[in-house]
């Protein structure tokens, strides 16, 4: 099996997870940034996210959907990048073991917007376990939401 740099590898899983993750596609995701440091998504609004009818409010489903999504981007990212050299197999058997063990998320403000960004940072990347602070945000810069999320890396 061939061999990839870290950079490749990134640019492959985050093309996978835009174009064949059918619950991303549903939702409308689409990965912005994807590194060791900080994963990103965005979202546009659309009425089948509507979680509060009367007030047109964004599903709380969704909030956590993405802010787990964000930190996963985050804390897969921290993985790949310990790995030296791997081969695709290998690459595919790791991150089909990777999974969310914990979610916890905060809801700040009602979601509303036309834009949603969800973004993560890495609080702590180990061999086998990582966790991540992620922040959910609309176009405007309003603070919708926040989370913390620990995720199953090895």
């Amino acid at each position: 099996m061939p061999k990839m740099d870290t950079q490749t590898i990134l640019t492959k899983v985050s093309d996978f997870m835009n174009t064949r993750v059918p619950f991303q596609q549903l939702l409308g995701f689409e990965i912005t940034e994807f590194n060791p440091a900080r994963g990103e998504l965005k979202f546009q609004w659309k009425d089948e996210l509507l979680g509060n009818v009367p007030q047109r409010i964004l599903h709380g489903g969704v909030t956590a959907t993405a802010l787990d999504t964000a930190g996963g981007l985050v804390a897969i990212a921290g993985m790949i990048d310990r790995l030296e050299d791997p081969s695709e197999s290998y690459l595919m058997e790791r991150l089909s073991r990777c999974g969310t063990i914990d979610l916890r998320v905060d809801f700040l403000r009602p979601g509303r917007g036309k834009t949603f960004i969800a973004s993560a940072t890495i609080i702590r990347s180990g061999n086998k376990v990582a966790v991540a602070r992620m922040e959910l945000h609309n176009e405007e810069g309003t603070h919708i939401a926040f989370g913390t999320g620990t995720y199953l890396v090895g």
